[in-house]
């Protein structure tokens, strides 16, 4: 807000400079005054953005090395599990928390551009949602999603899949907002997810006519596979496991960790 109003004074104080000299004539100080305006806003607006990305970045980078340490561990336990299923959710959900309240913490330093760039605290809102999202924060979610724009399909999917855990009506007219606007890939998953949804309410026929509609327009494998099972009447292999970690993260289903064992074999004599 703060670049606006000292853009506009630059302006209009070019403008009056224009026009009192004779530089100019009045229409033409009005128009130099107007472009000032706009290159002020157009430099300024990069140079803010520009120092966005770094804090952003520092974000990025924390949750890229948890992530990364956590695919290391769930490897090593392909070999070696610290001991049940449940044990290992606790233990990665606990590693977890650790590194997105890090992340959160150092969102705080988004806070300074509040003033200075237009809705950066929708920005910022929308990434703390997603990385409450992530925490099973739901309180926090819930609590911040009225302050967020939700524009890109995963957003749109996070708010479609918390309907869905309160039971609250209106996913129908989320899902056709943002399906209309789906025109490549990016928006397989909210397809993905609302035909999930209709299955597990029992509506087999409209859930096959979303998966027609997305099959059109995303060219999805996936979407076509499940398409296939629910017009052949083989509900139960409907899945959206092979999305993989994309439809995880959407809370609405665990993953199913497969840890191996180590072989133990008694020595004995031949």
């Amino acid at each position: 807000m703060y670049l606006i109003i000292i853009n506009i004074i630059l302006g209009a104080l070019a403008a009056t400079a224009f026009d009192l000299t004779d530089v100019a004539s009045t229409i033409w100080a009005v128009v130099w005054g107007v472009l000032i305006f706009l290159a002020g806003q157009l430099l300024s607006g990069y140079l803010v953005q520009k120092k966005v990305k770094v804090e952003m970045e520092v974000v990025q980078e924390i949750l890229n090395s948890g992530k990364n340490h956590l695919q290391q561990k769930v490897s090593q336990w392909q070999m070696k599990p610290p001991g049940s299923i449940k044990d290992a959710q606790k233990i990665i959900e606990k590693e977890q928390k650790v590194f997105i309240d890090r992340a959160l913490k150092a969102s705080s330093g988004l806070e300074k551009f509040n003033r200075w760039a237009p809705l950066m605290s929708k920005q910022i809102n929308a990434l703390r949602l997603q990385l409450h999202w992530m925490n099973k924060d739901f309180k926090a979610v819930d609590k911040l999603m009225p302050h967020v724009f939700v524009l890109e399909p995963m957003m749109a999917c996070i708010k479609i899949s918390r309907m869905y855990m309160r039971n609250e009506e209106g996913i129908d007219k989320i899902f056709k907002k943002h399906s209309a606007k789906v025109r490549d890939e990016n928006g397989v998953l909210i397809y993905a997810l609302y035909s999930w949804i209709l299955v597990q309410q029992k509506k087999i026929d409209e859930a096959h006519k979303i998966l027609i509609d997305g099959c059109e327009k995303t060219d999805s494998e996936l979407l076509k596979r499940n398409r296939e099972n629910l017009a052949n009447n083989r509900v139960g292999h409907f899945s959206n496991a092979p999305f993989g970690e994309e439809w995880y993260a959407l809370n609405l289903e665990q993953p199913k960790m497969k840890m191996q064992r180590q072989q133990r074999f008694n020595n004995r004599p031949f």
